[in-house]
């Protein structure tokens, strides 16, 4: 019986250290891409910056004149994709900017900006009730003898 358990004890930790554990790809940062900074120019004030960047990662209080976007990729526990991006000011108007960027972001299909979601939604079963109609004259139409 004390082997059993001894056995059941052991194969459960070595099922515990398999590779076969699913280890979630983490992001962690700022996504800053090539369309971003090709928008960025010097002397923009502060809000501009973090409207077409966003939030800083890091606005360090001892560096107030310098804004981080870090941004870091960790796949299957290891860093895969370590970039930083760095907004220098004077003041409030930025002197300069520096730092690795991502490709833009790609397989995003924008919809029609014209229609809320909602909207979207609704164009889609109107679209699928007329198809519905359609169907049922044409079943319909078959359906009863032509008069001469």
């Amino acid at each position: 019986m004390r082997k059993t358990f001894l056995a059941l004890g052991l194969l459960a930790l070595t099922a515990c250290s398999s590779p076969l554990v699913y280890k979630l790809d983490i992001q962690q940062g700022n996504y800053i891409t090539e369309d971003m900074v090709a928008k960025l120019k010097v002397g923009m004030t502060r809000a501009q910056v973090r409207f077409v960047l966003g939030t800083p990662m890091l606005a360090d209080t001892f560096h107030r004149e310098r804004w981080d976007y870090p941004y870091r990729l960790f796949r299957d526990g290891k860093l895969v994709e370590d970039k930083l991006f760095t907004v220098t000011f004077d003041g409030d108007s930025v002197t300069r900017f520096e730092g690795s960027v991502m490709p833009p972001l790609k397989g995003f299909v924008a919809s029609d900006i014209g229609l809320s979601p909602r909207q979207q939604t609704l164009e889609k079963g109107r679209d699928a009730d007329i198809q519905k109609i359609q169907t049922d004259a044409k079943k319909d139409g078959a359906d009863t003898p032509k008069k001469d």
